[in-house]
């Protein structure tokens, strides 16, 4: 879990783990709602879910997941398209997952045919879009209805929508049977696909997995002027009912089908032997990501229409064909560039800009690299990753989506590499030009640059006006990146004097009122949502700071551990050196060495002292609020900890009622500790309270002393 962490402010790896709970929670709370009749949280609470999971999308779409709750986007309910009968089922096809399975299917056909050994089996190879199956009925050569593959037998009418789809043909050429129902599969390009959901964000709405969830989305709107608006394709490949077929081969078949008008695949060929297929096949796999648009296999058909007839069909699918699919979670794409990004922590990420492809049902066209380690072949224990091979600009590597979600290179082809220069990981900063340095055993670079870094400063202010933070309505990642360009914001207590400058009473409100997405109306409410702003809490005044390692739940117990700003800044001031600061700093349960130093080390910072300080002539941090029940409370203010095994609660419910009724929970016991509550295995901990002389209770003790049997 990210601890709520903004989501201008996660990670790739934070965003992926939030997605991951939210797909859980959320289908648990469907699950509550529609199948259990028993909601478990209010309307509300569960729009608020739903929308933190299209933002992190929004931003990280290449992480979208296959169970994603908004994998069903643009798709109504079926009752709100007319049925339509097929009047020839519309069947899947079986798969075959290996070169062995398609060397089994031919020989069955051959069994099947009761075909000799030196007769010949023609086969035809093309490739398996991934799209929306659609039936298209034309009479006298006019498209009277369309219609989706529903469950095969039954589908929707979406005539309409089909209509307005340019490679869908309203009237066909030439001379067409007089009953002819063309099928193929609806798809959109990956350029299309991408400028879509490109726009789909800017305007806040929903963005789509994948092409095929786009197409799918698209083609089934009940407004098809929304479908008129996507750009849409269509590859035509086979045929469903039709009055009179002139066509003798698979392959003559769907030449008509060109004839008539239809895009067709181009690389679509017949083969008479398996070594043949398997080339195409694996030539075609090789060739995936450059072709535009999504695949997922490679369909084989037997050419002979008569053979077909005999072949029949078994279950609820053809015996003369079969789909020979690719790995869902990996695909060979090329290495386009390695970019650095720079975060608010001065780390230089280095991330991999791919050729765009299909794994595991998501597009991906980044992936992350790690750091310079990673692109070296080394991971993090020091021993080689992709047997030591290193990746370069122009390679061609195999990408997988780890658990299916996040991507990351786990191999490339040296044998096509065209580029003699290894990647050179950056010594300066390309942000700023400061020094970006590794200290000795750390895998990360750091920006030495600091606040005069623009990528550390604009993201530091990103991280400052975050929901969690000081949550100013009406400034936002955009925002802050436009008054950090104009000069207007370079430090958080800039924020606080916009008005001052930019106001009514100030010399800028017409200049700022006619910047891009402004005028005086938003500039006002801009000015009232900083000003509602001018008291904080004090954990948020901790966490929109952005010191590392502090996120929303450490600046809680931050805030809980020292009550007041004043006595949090002052120990913090000192927490760098042995002593009564540290070590109350580290007394306090979820604080450990690394954090400590953290926060020891920005203090310590004397343009970091500086900045807090101007920010403080404008804002007021509240005092943290001593929970309700504390005030008759047998433990308030005391220390406890805990150690052992509880068995009457969970130790995070433990800590969590200790700290309503106003104690102060622990990890480590010291002369300051008050009570220590032990339960079976308690080790060193229990042996320091009694060499301490500090008060051992059992949990049947703590749970009488807080009166919670």
């Amino acid at each position: 879990m990210t601890d709520q962490i903004a989501v201008q402010d996660l990670t790739l790896e934070e965003a992926a783990e939030e997605l991951a709970r939210l797909a859980e929670v959320i289908a648990g709370h469907d699950r509550a709602y529609h199948t259990e009749d028993a909601p478990k949280i209010s309307d509300a609470e569960y729009d608020a879910l739903r929308q933190r999971n299209r933002e992190i999308e929004a931003r990280f779409p290449e992480l979208v997941r296959g169970d994603s709750p908004e994998a069903r986007v643009g798709a109504p309910p079926s009752e709100t398209f007319a049925k339509v009968r097929h009047a020839v089922p519309m069947l899947s096809l079986g798969n075959a997952f290996s070169d062995e399975d398609v060397t089994e299917f031919a020989a069955r056909v051959r069994r099947f045919l009761s075909l000799k050994e030196d007769e010949a089996l023609a086969i035809t190879a093309e490739p398996k879009i991934d799209g929306l199956s659609l039936s298209l009925r034309y009479e006298g050569g006019r498209l009277v209805q369309a219609a989706t593959r529903g469950d095969g037998a039954e589908g929707e009418n979406v005539t309409a929508n089909a209509r307005t789809v340019d490679d869908i043909p309203t009237s066909l050429k030439g001379d067409p049977p007089e009953v002819f129902e063309v099928r193929g599969e609806v798809y959109m390009t990956h350029a299309d696909f991408a400028a879509l959901n490109e726009a789909q964000a800017e305007k806040g709405a929903k963005v789509f997995a994948n092409p095929r969830n786009a197409a799918a989305g698209s083609l089934r709107q009940l407004d098809s002027s929304i479908t008129r608006e996507r750009p849409l394709r269509f590859f035509a490949y086979a045929w469903g009912e039709v009055s009179d077929l002139p066509a003798a081969t698979q392959t003559e078949a769907v030449g008509l089908l060109a004839s008539y008008g239809f895009e067709t695949n181009p690389l679509m060929q017949v083969f008479d032997t398996t070594e043949g297929l398997l080339a195409h096949y694996h030539a075609i796999e090789e060739r995936r990501a450059t072709l535009g648009y999504d695949i997922d296999g490679v369909v084989y058909k037997v050419d002979r229409l008569d053979w077909q007839a005999r072949l029949g069909f078994r279950s609820r699918e053809p015996r003369w064909a079969i789909a020979h699919k690719f790995s869902a979670e990996k695909a060979v794409t090329r290495l386009n560039a390695i970019e650095i990004q720079v975060g608010r922590t001065g780390k230089l990420t280095p991330v991999a800009r791919l050729e765009p492809v299909t794994v595991g049902g998501v597009v991906v066209s980044n992936a992350t690299l790690h750091n310079a380690d990673y692109i070296a072949g080394i991971g993090n224990d020091g021993q080689p990753i992709r047997e030591g091979r290193d990746l370069r600009r122009g390679d061609w590597v195999t990408v997988q989506r780890a658990g299916d979600v996040i991507p990351q290179i786990v191999d490339v082809d040296i044998s096509r590499r065209d580029n003699p220069e290894p990647y050179q990981f950056p010594e300066k900063c390309p942000e700023c030009g400061s020094h970006a340095v590794r200290e000795a055993g750390e895998a990360d670079t750091r920006c030495t640059g600091g606040l005069i870094c623009p990528a550390q400063a604009v993201e530091r202010l990103r991280h400052f006006v975050s929901r969690l933070a000081f949550d100013i309505e009406g400034l936002g990642e955009k925002q802050v990146r436009a008054f950090w360009d104009l000069g207007w914001v370079r430090e958080p207590a800039d924020i606080f004097t916009l008005e001052a400058r930019f106001g009514p009473d100030g010399t800028g409100l017409q200049k700022l009122s006619k910047l891009e997405g402004w005028g005086e109306k938003s500039a006002t409410n801009l000015f009232r949502a900083i000003d509602e702003r001018r008291e904080i809490a004090l954990e948020r005044l901790i966490f929109a700071l952005g010191i590392r390692h502090v996120g929303e739940t450490t600046a809680k117990l931050l805030a809980r551990g020292y009550g007041s700003w004043a006595a949090f800044a002052a120990a913090m001031e000192r927490a760098g050196e042995e002593g009564e600061a540290r070590e109350h700093l580290l007394n306090i349960d979820g604080v450990g060495k690394v954090l400590a130093d953290a926060l020891a080390e920005f203090f310590a910072e004397p343009h970091n002292r500086d900045l807090v300080a101007r920010l403080l002539e404008h804002v007021t941090p509240l005092e943290a609020e001593r929970p309700a029940a504390a005030a008759d409370s047998p433990v308030a203010g005391k220390t406890v900890v805990f150690t052992g095994t509880l068995e009457r609660m969970s130790r995070a419910e433990a800590k969590a009622r200790a700290e309503s009724l106003g104690a102060k929970v622990s990890g480590s016991v010291s002369a300051k500790t008050d009570i220590v509550v032990a339960g079976p295995g308690a080790g060193s901990k229990l042996t320091k309270a009694e060499q301490l002389g500090i008060q051992v209770m059992d949990e049947e003790s703590w749970l009488n002393l807080i009166e919670e049997k």
